[in-house]
Parts: structure tokens; C-alpha cells; sequence
């Protein structure tokens, strides 16, 4: 089996599963429906974080505030300047672009464990200034702002969980093709080899600065975009729901899907919302403080037992799976390093 073959077999599947999920809303009820949109939305947010912490290594401590920032832009352009939702989304994905370049054009020069702790910083410290008394006419303060159901555009016969989980899946795909383009270009490969060989990559006249800054920028539209779609979706934002729990989240989904793929994403996104799903479940009864406790104990299993991240664990399945049907395709015993046949 060639290298074509297994390509043109993946992107079969890659349409096959889109596809299967451009059609659940068929058969799922609305509330199962905005479930699924909380996964997507996830799954862009985490993609974000991906970039940055697993292609480029930078770790972000508070991914949550650029989720915070697409999220209150959203809001605010359909609340406040009747905005169409549609129309919203993209905007604050820019806003965000643009605000992740500017943190990380000086904090990234402070280097990783600094870099990390601004980013603490900014994730603990953005919902404070969106309930402060300055922003309070925009963003609604501690009370939060509501948004009214937006109608579904074109009067198509859709419900509106039904448009959104549509809407979602359009801008999922979308952010995963330009990624997947972003990183096989030139900036992927140069945020790549910061990462690896940074004195390397600087004397072949790579600016780290700016690459690195370029990642942050890019990855926090990610999440803005998250964000936007989030605050569309639940009609609602709130300091709240973007304290630093929710950076740690991001943090650990991307860990449990595992770092440096674009898969992995989709993987973590689904063990945030099962989490999430079973404290609503609980009716609080897991505090925060419980939640984190479960974060902290993932995070040490999936180091220790899998540190490649489920997308890993299903990647290995796969060549095994292509080995035990194309034997052509498994190294012979000779060809492995170290072997002793002849």
C-alpha cells in the first residue's frame, strides 16, 4: 500500500466523518445538539492552545482570557451594535489576533517560565477588569450580559441549537484546514524549529520574536473564536465562566488529547465536556477545588502512563492495525535498529 493510497484513505475518512456529523442533527434533540457545539467550541480552543504550547513550546497559564476576550467581543457586537452572530464570530477572532500578538511581543522575550507566569497573571486578572465599574455599561459588571436569541439566518427551517451546532462544525473545519495548512507552510516549520533547536533556528535567520509572537497571536484567535461561539451559543457571558479553572482546563484537555497534534484537539475536547457534564450532573456538589484536584490527577496519569496523548495511543493502533493487514508495511526484523539477524 502506497503513501497515496493511505493519504487519499484519511482524507476519505476525514470527509466521512464530517459528513456523519453534519447529519446528527437529524436525529439529536436540541440539548444533545448544544452539547456537541460546547465539544466543537472546545475542540477550537484547545487547537489554539495546541499551536502554541505543542508545535512552538510556549505553555499558557491563561488561555482563558483570550477565550474571555472573543467571548465579550461577541457579546458586545450583538448586544450593543446589533451585530449579526454570524458576523460577530470572525471579529473577535481579529480583536484576539491582534491582542495575542501584542502580550507576546514583550512577554515572549522573558522566556518560558516567565512567559508562563504572565499569562497566569492575565487569566486571573481579566475577569476582575470585566466586572470593574469603568467597562461595567459593556459588559453588564458581575451580573453578566444577556443576548437575545439570535434568529437563524437565510429563514432557514432549522432550530437555532440546530444552526449553531451546524454553524460550529463550518468553523471547526475551517480552523482545522488553516491550521493544518499554517503548519506544513513556512511559519509552521519555523515555529517548529524554535522549539527544537532555537540557536539553530535564530542563525538561519529565523526571528524568534516574532514567530513566537505570530504563534501567540494565531492561537489566541483560536480560542476567541472558541469564545465567540461559546458566548453566542449560551446567550450569556459572565467574569465568571473565564476565571483561571478554566485556563487549567484548556491546559489539561491539550495534554490528555496530546501536544503537537491537531487530533488531539478533538480528543480533549471531549474529556472537558464529560467532566464538565458530570459537575452539572452533581448539581455542584464537585467543588472547584475537587475539579482541579481531578485535573492535577490526569494530568500526572496521563504523564506517566501516556504522554503522548490519546491521539497517540490511537495513532499506534492504526499502524498496528496496517501492519497486521499489509505485512509489507511492518519494518522486518532486520531493518530495526540494533537487530542481530542476518
Amino acid at each position: 500500500m502506497t503513501a497515496y493510497t493511505v493519504l487519499i484513505g484519511r482524507h476519505a475518512g476525514v470527509f466521512l466523518l464530517v459528513a456523519a456529523a453534519a447529519g446528527l442533527p437529524l436525529i439529536a434533540s436540541d440539548f444533545q445538539l448544544f452539547r456537541l457545539t460546547n465539544v466543537l467550541i472546545y475542540a477550537i480552543a484547545l487547537l489554539g492552545l495546541n499551536i502554541l504550547a505543542g508545535y512552538n513550546g510556549q505553555i499558557s497559564l491563561g488561555h482563558g482570557a483570550f477565550y474571555a476576550i472573543g467571548g465579550y467581543a461577541a457579546a458586545i457586537l450583538v448586544a450593543h451594535f446589533a451585530v449579526p452572530h454570524w458576523a460577530a464570530v470572525p471579529i473577535a477572532g481579529i480583536a484576539c489576533l491582534v491582542a495575542g500578538f501584542a502580550f507576546g511581543w514583550p512577554t515572549l522575550r522573558l522566556g518560558g517560565m516567565h512567559f508562563a507566569m504572565a499569562t497566569f497573571a492575565l487569566g486571573a486578572v481579566l475577569p476582575i477588569v470585566a466586572k470593574s465599574r469603568g467597562v461595567e455599561a459593556w459588559t453588564g459588571g458581575s451580573q453578566g450580559l444577556a443576548l437575545d436569541q439570535p434568529p437563524v439566518p437565510f429563514d432557514l427551517p432549522l432550530s437555532f441549537d440546530q444552526w449553531m451546532y451546524l454553524f460550529t462544525l463550518l468553523v471547526l473545519v475551517l480552523s482545522f484546514a488553516s491550521a493544518a495548512n499554517l503548519l506544513r507552510g513556512r511559519i509552521g516549520r519555523a515555529i517548529v524549529a524554535i522549539r527544537d533547536h532555537p540557536i539553530a533556528a535564530e542563525a538561519t535567520g529565523i526571528h524568534a520574536g516574532y514567530y513566537k509572537s505570530a504563534a501567540l497571536g494565531v492561537s489566541a484567535m483560536y480560542a476567541g473564536i472558541a469564545g465567540a461561539l461559546a458566548a453566542v451559543a449560551l446567550q450569556y457571558v459572565a467574569p465568571g465562566l473565564y476565571g483561571i479553572f478554566l485556563s487549567f482546563g484548556f491546559l489539561v484537555g491539550v495534554a490528555v488529547g496530546g501536544f503537537a497534534t491537531l487530533s488531539g484537539a478533538l480528543y480533549g475536547a471531549v474529556f472537558l465536556q464529560i467532566l464538565l457534564a458530570a459537575v452539572g450532573a452533581t448539581a455542584g456538589a464537585l467543588h472547584t477545588s475537587n475539579v482541579l484536584l481531578i485535573y492535577g490527577i490526569t494530568l500526572i496519569l496521563v504523564v506517566h502512563f501516556m504522554p503522548g496523548g490519546v491521539a497517540s495511543l490511537i495513532e499506534r493502533a492504526r499502524a498496528r492495525l496496517r501492519c497486521a493487514r499489509f505485512s509489507s508495511t511492518c519494518p522486518r526484523t532486520s531493518d530495526r535498529p540494533g537487530s542481530m539477524t542476518p
